[in-house]
């Protein structure tokens, strides 16, 4: 059964609770952290990319980068941007986007939930991605971001969570400039820490929605302080990591686009007529939304199309196999296109499900490209992949709103 416990976290006052929460380190790049830093000297990519805050052309692994980002994050706590709770709380992460709302629990998960797969994994990892995120969370000895989890919520905690957020206020209430409003609140009552923690205890699996590389890197880190204090007795802070966990039926999950660089010596018609052997393919228009399941809209040279996949290019195979980024995959990047290894071909980039049209097509433009916006992986689909001990292929899913960082953190000691 899986584990979510209370923790002290570190975490902003309330009114600079708005301007220390960032983005994930990994959806913005160098150089827009570098403007939002420069901007707001409370972002906590100050210490999510501390690069920001050395030379431009200092290399983003050097040691110097993760000596600033402890170095940021002791100050921000002597300063008192960030304070640590006497107690160990749950505390309640609600995100609203377009009027949808997710609610979730924050808490640590168990490493070793993680390595009996009682935390579910759907995706592979990158040995590079994940040292960037050792040595970040091993030397400033905290996990900094959390991990998003999501997992089959008994109605009884649904109750609770509501009935918390009816009766006390929030201790975070604003609104992100990406229009996401955001409110948390913590809960210190020791009765109440007491039932969640026990419902918890009955849930059997958490899965992991987004953070696969941070997961990685958390318990690598913990595998690490393991080796060196060998008679830890498994309630050491190390042996858990920050964690975010909603309820799996609140989930927003939008489609991960491809855009392609060129169409490997083919003529728009010899690739029509190639895709026409996987797929039924109509004309269509700009800003159609995809209605269903194996559809995928396509854009090349001016045009729209929308490719309906053949149950040939689907029937008989297993639950990675059906999922649409693995049919585009299998039956055109890969065969069509020449696009063997999406993980590391240059001739590919991908768009998440928050990327304008207009600037999907200006991408395919700019070399003569096409570009296949995808229908979105089904949070079913993901779980039931994830159950099998299967992993989905490379930008399977895109989550939104995503988990603002710096609002909880969890020290390691």
């Amino acid at each position: 059964m899986a584990k979510l416990m209370p923790f002290k976290a570190v975490r902003p006052r309330t009114e600079k609770a708005a301007r220390v929460a960032a983005l994930p380190y990994d959806v913005v790049d160098r150089y827009e952290a570098r403007a939002i830093g420069d901007a707001n000297p409370d972002s906590f990519l100050h210490i999510d990319r501390a690069e920001i805050d050395l030379d431009p052309s200092a290399d983003i692994y050097a040691p110097e980068v993760y000596a600033k980002a402890r170095e940021n994050l002791r100050t921000m706590i002597a300063e008192g941007v960030l304070n640590k709770d006497p107690v160990p709380c749950y505390y309640i992460y609600e995100q609203n986007r377009l009027g949808k709302i997710q609610t979730g629990i924050v808490g640590c998960a168990s490493v070793d939930d993680y390595l009996t797969d009682v935390v579910k994994k759907h995706e592979l990892t990158r040995e590079e991605k994940e040292l960037d995120r050792i040595r970040h969370v091993d030397v400033c000895d905290a996990n900094t971001g959390p991990i998003f989890l999501v997992a089959r919520y008994p109605e009884d905690l649904k109750n609770l969570v509501g009935t918390w957020k009816k009766t006390h206020q929030p201790v975070y209430d604003f609104v992100s400039e990406d229009g996401i409003g955001h409110r948390c609140w913590v809960i210190d009552e020791e009765k109440t820490i007491r039932s969640m923690r026990g419902i918890f205890d009955g849930i059997p699996s958490f899965y992991i929605a987004d953070g696969h590389h941070r997961a990685a890197s958390a318990v690598k880190v913990a595998l690490k302080r393991r080796e060196s204090h060998p008679d830890y007795a498994g309630t050491e802070e190390f042996n858990y990591f920050l964690s975010v966990v909603f309820p799996f039926d609140e989930m927003t999950i939008l489609g991960y686009h491809r855009i392609v660089k060129d169409l490997n010596g083919l003529s728009r018609e010899e690739f029509l007529r190639k895709i026409r052997r996987w797929y039924d393919v109509y004309p269509s228009g700009p800003d159609e939304t995809l209605k269903e399941r194996h559809t995928v809209r396509m854009y090349q040279g001016g045009s729209w199309y929308l490719l309906k996949a053949l149950p040939a290019s689907y029937e008989g195979k297993d639950e990675v196999g059906q999922l649409d980024v693995s049919i585009l995959q299998e039956l055109v990047l890969g065969p069509l296109l020449g696009i063997r290894d999406p993980r590391s071909d240059s001739r590919i980039r991908f768009a998440g499900g928050i990327c304008r049209e207009e600037d999907i097509v200006r991408l395919a433009d700019e070399t003569g490209g096409a570009a296949f916006v995808m229908f979105p992986t089904s949070i079913e689909e993901l779980m039931a992949i994830a159950d099998a001990g299967k992993r989905m292929p490379p930008k399977s899913t895109w989550f939104e709103p995503k988990l603002r960082s710096g609002l909880f953190i969890h020290q390691l000691s």
